[in-house]
């Protein structure tokens, strides 16, 4: 039964929708042309003028928003979204085909942009005439799937992961493998260890779709060797529209909370700028400090987010159009967990227990600490910043101006108590009893407490200015191969990143619980009090038990990128092109760190009881503050130029190859800038650490690559279409990881030394596809992929007299990955009418990969004893993914639902390492799975409700010690998130 029917017998007043679809290139009506409406399945044909109707035939066509697709044979599908139909009212929607548009590239003043982004449909038709493997993901489905930014919505796509909740994986392969961009421009990043874009800063409400190319192009960049992940923010709508939206959440871990955990003076103002009672205070050098340096309880905060966007396009003069976007957003989130544990351990001798690990000591001489840490974490955050957009388009020109800030404050506190150390090696400790066993033993296997409290601000914006324009050549050559006009295509963008963290300040303190002692001939017996002790995170008796640290970030980025495409039409009339480009993109990092402790003030102590907090009480004691001498600035300059040739050959109707060449060339150069008293180690000493003098640690990198690329469409009949491919690309280091310097993150802390002798990795890509689209909407896709690695960036452990234990990155000889991607998506109506409005999409990605270890690792685990190590599993890679959800659509009724299930698989995040001697087994993150419910009806004309339900699983988040010589997993870490619930309102108002 068509929709159109129901609307009839439910007595509700229909409209129609009309128009004419002209021929593009001579102006005139287009006769025989199929016009669809996809969410109602009506189609008609244009008569001998051109002009269409849907009225009388289908007794009109229910008031709501809808989708039209236009096509005919010889010319390229147009989709129309936002299309608003009012009852009683008729609705003029008019089209121009084109024989020869061959990009399905997007501009500002878009297609397939509807209220909330462009539909599945138009995504998946761009899918499947896109030179590169694409996968996407609309606005639309977003909202149902209750993702609230770029990082949540990535996961939807299929072999799409996320790292550390921020950076984008695809199939398997990190951070350094993307290409990650906004709008097609790269932005800079100010993580202190990576050079990514943090997806968690782009929230729904300015998103228009993702879109991850999963193989490489000449006209991409050199490193999308796992894929180019492109966000696109939303465009200029065909009609005016003003919308706004409120939402109001709660986690269930959260909600109802008088223990939610913070600090004196902690929290976030309105816009999440500090108020300056963090700046260091240089006037208490040598003093108490103000402020501040442990946890304490209060009420949850309250959680919720409001936006609104305008926008229009306005018709100034014939064939002269401008247009405008505006949109401002505003969220608070809050989360908390009482729940966490993070142990650390080893294996002391071959065959033996997992056993704690033991810090600043031994077992032997019974001097030692464990970290067993049961943990509390509470964080607010905010994120706010809007978008701006200016576009101008004539009959030959478009030009763009966008404009996006984002700006994401974070208040983090952190509880970590270690109680179980001295459980394990006294079992039967009992705290209050003085007499008990282990109480003698005071410094083995202390209680332990640590508290953090970290504010972080992170900045980002991006200035892009961008053309299009179809140059005024006429058509030439002979018919066999003939050229049309060619498109210029421009960009030019000035985008920043910052990172302010402000006095992160880590307290910790070592407790022994009161020790009774028996009468002597000439003592009487006494009980010495329980009492805190400083716990400094480093052996260095020099080092206080207080850390505060400032850490700035800046990286600034000017990119241009130039494309010049000309398409032809060659001997049996399918439409090619030849496209050639420019690239360019230059990177400016600033990163400054400064660290204050209470230095040499090893005698410190509070007495109390372990459920005293001597963080309370320790600003008001005598502690002074000074600086350490040791820390490390640096300046870091990245210089990526490019240039590269592809064409787009059709052999004949149904067989294009598509290929060409990049050459591009990388050049990357840091200074350091130390303090009196930093160190480094310079590589001829083999790990002997040095004074760092200015110029010692300078790193001057370039490296030149050409990269290829060719690949196959192959359309054996009318819906299928068939995909292979071969491309070579590579992967760069970081900042962090070139720089051979001493690099903490607090004083005693775990040690990072940068490699600069590190290169790039270069990769040799290998890709089939095959697409199966029955109608509009539908799709059934199985494919192959295969990444040979040469020179695979991991971190490694490695051993230093000076220091011990610290990580480093290496080159690993050779890795490989490969895996296969499976998808479908149907319409459920297709098979009854029963099941009208219900669609269902799934897809999954099965993952093998391995990296070989170099000769000085693998010989590492016999020498202490161990049996060697020869390869393992690449870092990072889950070793499936799935997606699975239904969703309902009623137009006429305004009712949408959505029910979404993914799946993480197994993934390794650390190797197996030695460590002192001792082996440190593998840790694995474990599956798991997040269930997520969205529920919305549409009120009225205007008004709909939403509501959302997130992460309806709960799941444990669990890292898991792995190796063949234990029996079973063992935990490392894990915590809940708890579940998020939303109710919102949008009011969408459309002229």
């Amino acid at each position: 039964m068509l929709v159109t029917n129901e609307v009839r017998a439910a007595g509700q007043q229909a409209g129609s929708i009309r128009g004419v679809v002209y021929d593009k290139e001579f102006d005139v009506p287009l006769v025989g042309a199929k016009v669809a409406i996809v969410e109602t399945h009506q189609s008609v044909v244009t008569n001998d003028e051109g002009n269409y109707v849907f009225a009388e035939v289908f007794a009109g066509v229910a008031a709501s928003k809808y989708t039209l697709v236009f096509s005919k044979d010889g010319y390229e599908r147009q989709v129309k979204a936002d299309v608003i139909v009012t009852a009683g009212q008729l609705t003029e929607i008019s089209a121009s085909l084109s024989g020869d548009f061959t990009d399905m590239e997007e501009f500002i003043v878009q297609d397939l942009v509807d209220l909330g982004g462009p539909t599945e449909v138009g995504l998946l038709n761009l899918r499947l005439e896109s030179p590169a493997l694409m996968d996407s993901i609309g606005s639309e489905l977003m909202s149902r799937a209750g993702a609230s930014d770029a990082a949540g919505a990535l996961r939807l796509v299929a072999g799409a992961s996320v790292q550390n909740g921020k950076f984008a994986v695809i199939r398997g392969l990190p951070d350094r493998y993307i290409s990650s961009q906004l709008n097609g421009v790269r932005l800079p990043s100010a993580d202190a260890d990576k050079r990514a874009i943090e997806l968690d800063q782009y929230p729904s409400a300015i998103i228009e779709s993702i879109r991850v190319s999963k193989t490489f192009t000449p006209d991409q960049q050199g490193d999308a060797s796992g894929g180019a992940v492109d966000v696109r923010l939303r465009g200029i709508p065909d009609q005016p529209i003003f919308q706004v939206k409120a939402e109001l959440s709660t986690n269930s871990q959260v909600r109802g909370r008088d223990d939610f955990l913070t600090y004196k003076g902690g929290g976030l103002s309105y816009w999440g700028h500090d108020d300056g009672s963090r700046d260091i205070q240089f006037d208490h050098f040598g003093s108490n400090w103000d402020g501040a340096v442990g946890v304490s309880r209060d009420d949850a905060p309250t959680d919720y987010k409001w936006s609104v966007t305008a926008g229009n396009k306005y018709e100034v003069a014939d064939g002269v159009k401008i247009g405008g976007l505006a949109n401002f957003f505003y969220e608070r989130d809050s989360q908390f967990y009482d729940n966490g544990v993070k142990d650390s351990k080893w294996i002391t001798s071959p065959g033996g227990p997992l056993v704690p690990e033991t810090l600043q000591g031994g077992v032997r001489d019974g001097n030692f600490k464990t970290s067993l840490l049961d943990i509390t974490r509470a964080e607010q955050s905010l994120r706010w910043g809007g978008l701006g957009v200016l576009g101008l388009e004539t009959e030959h020109n478009q030009l763009a101006l966008t404009y996006q800030y984002t700006h994401t404050a974070a208040d983090v506190a952190t509880l970590a108590e270690d109680t179980r150390g001295k459980a394990y090696y006294f079992p039967g400790y009992d705290p209050n009893d003085p007499t008990g066993v282990g109480h003698q033993q005071v410094d083995t296997a202390p209680y332990i407490r640590t508290e953090t409290l970290e504010y972080t601000e992170r900045t980002t914006d991006s200035l892009q200015l961008s053309g299009r324009h179809t140059l005024p050549i006429g058509d030439f050559g002979p018919d066999t191969f003939r050229f049309s006009a060619p498109e210029l295509s421009w960009t030019l963008s000035k985008s920043s990143a910052s990172l302010d963290q402000p006095d992160k300040r880590q307290f910790a303190g070592k407790w022994w619980g009161a020790v009774f002692h028996e009468a002597t001939p000439f003592l009487p017996e006494h009980t010495d009090p329980a009492s805190w002790y400083a716990y400094a995170p480093g052996a260095n008796f020099t080092l206080g038990n207080l850390q505060r640290t400032w850490k700035t970030i800046e990286e600034d980025s000017n990119q241009v990128s130039i494309d010049l495409k000309w398409p032809f039409k060659q001997w049996t009339d399918s439409p090619g092109y030849i496209k050639v480009g420019l690239f360019d993109d230059d990177v400016h990092r600033k990163f400054n760190q400064d660290t204050f402790s209470n230095f040499n003030d090893p005698g410190a102590h509070f007495e109390g009881g372990f459920d005293d907090f001597w963080s309370a009480d320790f600003p008001n004691e005598n502690h002074p503050i000074t600086p350490s001498t040791q820390d490390v600035d640096y300046r870091g300059k990245q210089h990526v130029s490019a240039w590269y040739s592809m064409a787009d050959l059709p052999l004949n109707s149904s067989l294009d190859l598509v290929g060409g060449a990049r050459f591009e060339s990388t050049n990357i150069n840091i200074v350091n800038q130390p303090e009196p008293d930093a160190n480094w180690f310079p590589p001829v000493t083999n790990g002997g650490q040095t004074a760092l003098h200015p110029g010692d640690a300078d790193v001057d990198f370039s490296q030149h690559d050409v990269l290829p690329s060719i690949g196959a469409i192959y359309t054996p009949v009318e819906k299928v279409t068939l995909r292979a491919s071969y491309s070579q690309t590579i992967a760069r280091q970081t900042f962090k990881e070139l720089s051979p310097i001493i690099q903490q993150e607090f004083s005693g802390g775990p040690v990072f030394i940068g490699n600069p002798d590190l290169g790039m990795s270069s990769l040799q890509n290998y890709d089939l596809r095959g697409d199966y689209a029955p109608y509009e909407g539908g799709l059934v896709s199985l494919s192959w992929f295969k990444k040979d690695i040469r020179d695979p960036i991991e971190y490694v452990q490695r051993l230093a007299n000076d220091i011990g234990t610290y990580t480093t990155a290496a080159n690993y000889p050779t890795g490989n990955l490969s895996g296969y991607e499976v998808e479908l998506r149907q319409d459920l109506s297709r098979w009854t009418e029963a099941l009208q409005g219900f669609a269902i999409g799934a897809n999954a990605t099965f993952i093998n990969s391995e990296v070989r270890l170099p000769q000085e690792d693998s010989e590492n685990f016999a020498t202490n004893g161990f049996a060697p190590i020869t390869s393992r599993d690449m870092t990072n890679a889950p070793d499936h993914l799935y997606n699975l959800y239904m969703t309902y659509d009623l137009a006429w009724t305004g009712t949408q639902a959505g029910l979404f299930y993914t799946v993480q698989g197994d993934t390794l995040v650390a190797g197996a390492g030695v460590s002192h001697g001792n082996f440190v087994p593998s840790i694995y993150a474990k599956e798991y799975d997040t269930l997520n419910l969205t529920l919305s009806q549409k009120v009225g004309k205007y008004v709909s409700f939403q509501f959302q339900a997130k992460n309806l699983t709960n799941s444990k988040i669990e890292e898991v010690y792995r190796d063949d010589s234990l029996a079973s997993d063992v935990t490392h870490s894990s915590y809940t998130k708890g579940i998020d619930y939303s109710i919102s309102l949008t009011a969408t108002f459309a002229f």
